[in-house]
């Protein structure tokens, strides 16, 4: 019984610690971090506007590739004069929200971090470095292995015909799946959180890992650019492998172990 009281003087501490905000100041609060990021991003795409055409080099190494391996004309098209532009704009914001994303994800840190006990704080370093290498984990299998795949196989699959792929529908297909890949990446972090609060616990993802096996397949085969079952694997796999991760980090930080690692340390 000792321990007992000890935790729950423990947590009587950390709660008479926790500032209380008013419905208004959590909106004035939300409202400056919301500023400070668009500030943010706005420069960041400024600082990137003039590296807009080499990062688009880049970003259509996949189809030039996947069009040679066809045998056909490694060059995309535009139907509209404003087209080229309007897609360098697109990349300087999409770059320049990516080199603003650690300001724009302790801005979101900050937000949160009020509602968090004071020893909970200190998962501010690990939030923002694993965040962005897991976004850029995500990205970079997208990059080299999904978005190549599907390609050769779609442009494999129609080579009878004469392809006049535009910029703005091979960028909207590059951006939904990097984008959408670095995305998924970010289970970890939600079930950070979510455990963290108390209101998942490894126990229930474990219990419905069938459930969660059955809705990543549903999932990826939404978002796979392709029909086959090669591609949808291959968006799957990851999924469960970061639902298996998640598991573990569920256990890590759910109060109950947080309180019984605290009790036997007591």
């Amino acid at each position: 019984m000792p321990e007992l009281a000890a935790s729950s003087s423990l947590n009587a501490s950390d709660k008479d610690q926790m500032p209380t905000m008013g419905f208004l100041d959590h909106l004035e609060e939300l409202r400056k971090r919301l500023v400070y990021s668009i500030i943010a991003v706005v420069v960041g795409f400024f600082a990137c506007w003039g590296y807009a055409e080499r990062i688009y080099a880049v970003m259509q190494r996949p189809i030039m590739d996947a069009l040679q391996r066809n045998g056909l004309s490694a060059k995309l098209v535009y139907v509209n004069p404003t087209e080229p532009f309007n897609l360098y704009l697109k990349v300087g914001m999409m770059a320049g929200l990516f080199v603003a994303s650690p300001f724009v994800l302790y801005q979101i840190w900050c937000f949160i971090s009020p509602g968090l006990y004071r020893n909970e704080k200190r998962y501010v370093m690990p939030f923002m470095t694993s965040t962005i290498a897991l976004f850029i984990a995500g990205g970079y299998f997208g990059y080299k292995v999904v978005l190549p795949q599907a390609l050769v196989f779609l442009i494999g699959y129609g080579k009878d015909f004469q392809p006049m792929i535009t910029l703005s529908e091979y960028s909207s297909l590059f951006l939904t799946i990097i984008v959408g890949l670095g995305v998924i990446f970010e289970m970890p972090i939600l079930v950070f959180f979510l455990a963290l609060m108390g209101i998942v616990s490894s126990r229930w993802m474990w219990t419905n890992i069938r459930y969660a096996i059955l809705g990543i397949f549903v999932i990826a085969a939404i978002i796979t650019p392709t029909p086959d079952i090669l591609n949808m694997c291959i968006f799957a796999a990851p999924m469960v492998g970061l639902y298996i991760l998640s598991t573990g980090i569920a256990w890590l930080v759910h109060p109950d172990q947080r309180n019984k690692r605290a009790a036997k340390k007591s």
